[in-house]
């Protein structure tokens, strides 16, 4: 009988300089703005942005970016001439890149082939490389094989999002935005709204709900073209029909990823592609910046949701996440050129998400 090699043992002052770094990053950077977005369409209902955009790297995703490397490194999976690999072309990509130049590391994100060469560019300027493969479905076993082969590590951000991240506490984001809602004038909001990529970020803020005894229940928006609703509402269905992807990105998956937890999830809305850009429009002109479509396919299950709660006489608020900035989408979602090749209707989505707003 063999045994595989027991791995060599990680210097443990590299790994205390590691969490040091990746500690006093954190400490330099304030939480994050929750912005209040006053409503006259629904009397009674206070609607806020947990402004995500903010952090260093500009997204959501860097919050999942630091947790996952905290997870590998206190782990001993990464070490300092370890290769860190993940199959991202998004945000995650390029928060994780910065996190590996911090602490020395070569990073690989392996890529479909399609990939806009602006969103690649975000990962090349924080020293990230890229691998292109030409079917999207097998970014996984890429990135598997890869860090295999160069002996490092692969992330995999889909399979250990809903691990990495405390969910009791320690400044996560649900923490974050009930301490934010303290002094509001409803301090304990009626919903919480997101959307899902990994599921690291539904789990999270589901989880804490639970733990904490909120009344608060979770929302997550979901374009149509998921799988992700369509399991919550059918287990048994686990993937999208081949050919079928949703167009936001950074949300949705055409499989049931891992750290996508149903059960501490209440309710989830599906919404179409045309009506998440017309209400990304909006806001946009709203607040008078660009933001990214994923916030506003949240913010059309917000206005749903905010529409039900005045007709059932109730009053509270809902708080939702702005995910990222929108200048990563100056050449795709803010072009009516690019728009209007994909055969996308969202101007009379825009003109009714500017009177929800207005």
């Amino acid at each position: 009988m063999t045994h595989d090699a027991k791995p060599p043992r990680i210097d443990r002052a590299w790994l205390d300089e590691a969490m040091r770094r990746i500690a006093a990053d954190a400490n330099r950077s304030a939480d994050t703005h929750l912005i209040h977005v006053p409503l006259r369409s629904v009397a009674g209902i206070d609607l806020y942005l947990k402004d995500e955009s903010s952090h260093p790297t500009g997204s959501l995703k860097h919050r999942l970016a630091r947790s996952l490397f905290l997870y590998a490194l206190v782990n001993e999976r990464i070490g300092p001439d370890s290769c860190v690999v993940e199959a991202s072309s998004g945000s995650t990509a390029v928060s994780e890149a910065y996190f590996a130049k911090m602490l020395g590391l070569r990073y690989i994100a392996v890529v479909p082939a399609t990939t806009a060469e602006a969103k690649l560019d975000l990962i090349r300027f924080q020293g990230g490389e890229i691998h292109k493969v030409s079917d999207p479905r097998t970014v996984y076993d890429v990135a598997a094989r890869l860090a295999a082969e160069c002996g490092g590590h692969y992330l995999d951000q889909f399979t250990n999002a809903h691990l990495a991240t405390d969910w009791r506490g320690n400044n996560n984001i649900a923490e974050s935005i009930f301490a934010q809602m303290e002094r509001e004038a409803h301090p304990i909001p009626a919903w919480i709204v997101c959307g899902a990529g990994t599921g690291g970020t539904s789990a999270t803020i589901g989880r804490f709900i639970r733990y904490r005894g909120f009344a608060t229940r979770l929302c997550v928006a979901d374009p149509v073209h998921s799988v992700f609703h369509r399991h919550f509402e059918e287990p048994s269905v686990t993937a999208l029909p081949e050919g079928c992807a949703a167009l936001i990105e950074g949300i949705g998956r055409p499989r049931v990823e891992p750290s996508f937890i149903a059960g501490v999830i209440d309710r989830m809305i599906a919404v179409d592609d045309a009506a998440s850009l017309g209400a990304m429009r909006a806001l946009s002109d709203h607040l008078g910046r660009r933001v990214g479509g994923s916030t506003g396919t949240n913010l059309v299950a917000c206005a749903q949701l905010a529409r039900e709660m005045v007709a059932a006489g109730e009053h509270g608020a809902i708080v939702t996440l702005l995910c990222d900035g929108g200048e990563r989408y100056a050449a795709t979602y803010y072009d009516d050129a690019w728009l209007g090749a994909k055969a996308l209707d969202w101007k009379p989505h825009a003109a009714d998400m500017a009177g929800f707003l207005a």
